[in-house]
């Protein structure tokens, strides 16, 4: 994951230049290719909402093309008592879909519409999908979810989306 917790003032300074870099290769390569590839940036979920802002900031400044909300966390909350839940390394799943949810709401007030969010995080069932969106995605990934359900879990998906923009919603907190 490209951005992590700890954006002290140098750290910002870092994180601008290697996203003004990012931003300057691409346009290279599309000079040369005669194609431009859109850059999306994955972040944790570890960070606090004013580390959030700041990373929402600074991906518009340099011209990122989207953002994606989030890669794994650090955290061990709700593993901690499990035989292997203290081994060093990034957390994906169910541990981390309450904190990639919470920054892809934090991100969609900063950013306004104006960046895509794709979320990913612990989508487990469609709801979770759901959830993803009515906090502000424009787009879900789902990965360790898919590998454990396979592909009813995109139908699933799909359905309750879906059920965010009726009357019918069951969850009137997730309705759009």
């Amino acid at each position: 994951c490209l951005l992590s917790r700890g954006l002290g003032d140098v750290y910002k300074r870092q994180l601008k230049q290697l996203l003004d870099a990012l931003a300057e290769r691409r346009e290279q390569l599309a000079g040369t290719h005669g194609k431009r590839v859109p850059l999306a940036i994955k972040i944790a979920p570890d960070m606090s909402d004013e580390e959030t802002a700041l990373v929402a900031a600074a991906l518009m400044a340099s011209g990122m093309d989207a953002v994606i909300a989030t890669n794994t966390t650090l955290g061990r909350e709700g593993v901690e008592a499990l035989p292997y839940g203290g081994e060093a390394g990034g957390l994906s799943g169910a541990p981390v879909r309450e904190k990639s949810t919470h920054i892809v709401k934090v991100l969609a007030g900063e950013l306004g519409g104006k960046l895509p969010i794709i979320a990913a995080g612990g989508i487990t069932e469609g709801r979770h999908a759901a959830e993803k969106i009515a906090a502000g995605a424009s787009l879900v990934q789902i990965y360790s979810g898919f590998i454990y359900k396979g592909p009813a879990l995109i139908r699933e998906a799909v359905d309750a989306i879906c059920l965010l923009y009726t009357s019918d919603a069951a969850d009137d907190s997730l309705r759009v």
